[in-house]
């Protein structure tokens, strides 16, 4: 599912992921390794004509996990200090490299990407904001296809309570 697609089913959701990862430039990109073993690197993200675009450095050894194994998990960046007063967000999903000459030079006119680089336009198949809300931990859970997850916890022994 593209970002315009989340957008349309999640209109409040999708727009507070998507500020939040607005906040910050650089934010924390998780890949497979050949060996499967997780790579973590930095990484700018772009939103832009409906999509959530990956863009990097050719050679980089992200863009070669994403090459061999397209499944990401991008981390927005939590800030300078331990508040994260806009909550936790993660997207994961696929990322599918994207070589047509126009859609990458349109990318370039609006990011102005340090050239050449890899292109990448992410799938989604999740979205996780956490934030504090009170004496709570709550955990909004989004997937294609499935209703918007809300799930809190509290400090104490009762466990995780569902929004219905």
């Amino acid at each position: 599912m593209s970002w315009a697609q989340f957008r349309e089913v999640e209109t409040p959701f999708a727009s507070a992921a998507e500020a939040r990862f607005k906040k910050y430039k650089h934010h924390v990109l998780a890949t497979l390794r050949k060996d499967g073993s997780p790579r973590v690197t930095g990484l700018e993200v772009e939103f832009q004509d409906g999509e959530l675009w990956l863009g990097m450095m050719p050679g980089s050894m992200k863009a070669h996990d994403l090459r061999r194994d397209p499944r990401f998990a991008v981390q927005a960046n939590p800030g300078p200090d331990a508040e994260m007063a806009d909550g936790d967000v993660r997207i994961s999903g696929r990322a599918v490299e994207v070589t047509d000459p126009a859609v990458t030079a349109r990318f370039a006119s609006q990011v102005e990407p340090p050239e050449p680089f890899h292109l990448f336009r992410a799938e989604l198949t999740e979205v996780v904001r956490t934030d504090v809300e009170n004496d709570d931990l709550v955990v909004r859970v989004w997937r294609p296809g499935a209703a918007l997850r809300i799930l809190r916890r509290g400090n104490g022994d009762d466990g995780v309570r569902e929004d219905a």
